[in-house]
């Protein structure tokens, strides 16, 4: 057993309390509840939301940053269809240029066969092979509109693999340099899409992990009970304070106060599992929910019909709990080698 003292510096291991001194290796901490947004809170501004929605699974947005999102979502689409019909077209494009190059080749070999310069011909005609190989035996050969346009099809695709060829032949003695990450033989990169399954062409919700479908149609407004009875009266002195005070005052009142559940009056926290009536956006908690929402299939506040899936659960960051989040924190470091 090895002792830990001050003067203890033989030692091969260390303790606790010298390794918590030590500011080296990789270091991990749960974030705590005051690290956690709240459960009325945007998951996109993380302040608290402002006429609050929510999509079908359960995240909350305010209602200007869910449509904000989506409308620049939908902008980002527009743009990467449109990089890609570019990309078509270059690509076409640059296809014809190869298809005249090869078309262009094929007739000056022709041209230097008939004037006598060229030591090999590279057009073949395979629609002239003869069924008789004797000598001294008349061959007939009978051209007509189709058979010419198939060979000159067949010498123009042979001069544009030719041309494919001696391409990458001439690239292939081109080393690449290692310190240019585009003409290293490994190179991957996540540059323009190549094809429509690379373009993401539906607008994603940003509150869940991994994202799901979501478009403006879908939001469900939100409709939180506040408690009245914590608010206070107002002053009836409103002869001597100005109007734009009273209701500056009246709505840091209203917002300062929190939702509830409109059946057990009990305040609503990280800690407390709420649900969402979809067709009227009322909230009650898990309790209320279960012993009276479920079983009638109504909404307890306002008696709307409702389905199974009409109940949707309110997602929460973390229980209100220091434990209970899964955000976590760490630091990287480089730890001692022997």
């Amino acid at each position: 057993m090895t002792k830990h003292s001050k003067n203890n510096t033989a030692s091969s291991i260390f303790s606790y309390a010298e390794y918590k001194k030590l500011d080296y290796g990789t270091k991990r901490q749960r974030l705590g509840n005051e690290s956690m947004r709240r459960f009325d809170a945007c998951a996109l501004c993380l302040q608290r939301a402002r006429n609050p929605v929510a999509c079908h699974k359960g995240h909350l947005f305010c209602k200007e940053c869910a449509y904000t999102d989506l409308v620049t979502q939908m902008q980002d689409i527009k743009r990467q269809k449109a990089r890609l019909e570019n990309l078509k077209r270059e690509a076409e494009e640059e296809q014809q240029r190869a298809r005249e190059a090869a078309r262009e080749r094929v007739l000056l070999e022709f041209e230097k066969g008939q004037l006598g310069l060229a030591t090999q011909s590279t057009i073949s005609t395979s629609g002239a092979e003869s069924t008789d190989s004797s000598r001294g035996t008349k061959r007939k050969f009978n051209f007509d509109a189709s058979t010419v346009e198939a060979l000159a099809q067949e010498a123009e695709e042979a001069a544009l693999r030719q041309i494919e060829r001696e391409q990458a032949e001439a690239l292939k003695h081109k080393l690449p340099d290692f310190w240019l990450p585009s003409l290293t033989p490994t190179y991957a990169s996540s540059g323009p899409p190549t094809s429509l399954g690379d373009v993401k062409l539906q607008t994603t919700c940003r509150g869940g992990n991994p994202a799901h479908p979501l478009t403006r149609k879908n939001l469900i407004p939100i409709n939180f009970t506040f408690d009245t009875t914590s608010s206070g009266q107002p002053s009836r002195s409103g002869e001597s304070t100005p109007a734009s005070e009273t209701n500056q005052e009246a709505k840091r009142r209203e917002e300062e106060r929190d939702p509830i559940c409109p059946s057990c009056k009990k305040g609503f926290s990280n800690s407390v599992l709420m649900y969402l009536m979809k067709p009227c956006g009322h909230v009650t908690c898990k309790t209320c929910t279960d012993t009276l929402v479920k079983p009638a299939k109504q909404c307890i506040l306002c008696d709307s019909k409702l389905e199974d899936k009409d109940v949707i659960p309110l997602m929460r960051e973390g229980t209100g709990y220091a434990a209970g989040g899964l955000a976590e924190t760490s630091k990287k470091g480089i730890a001692f080698q022997g």
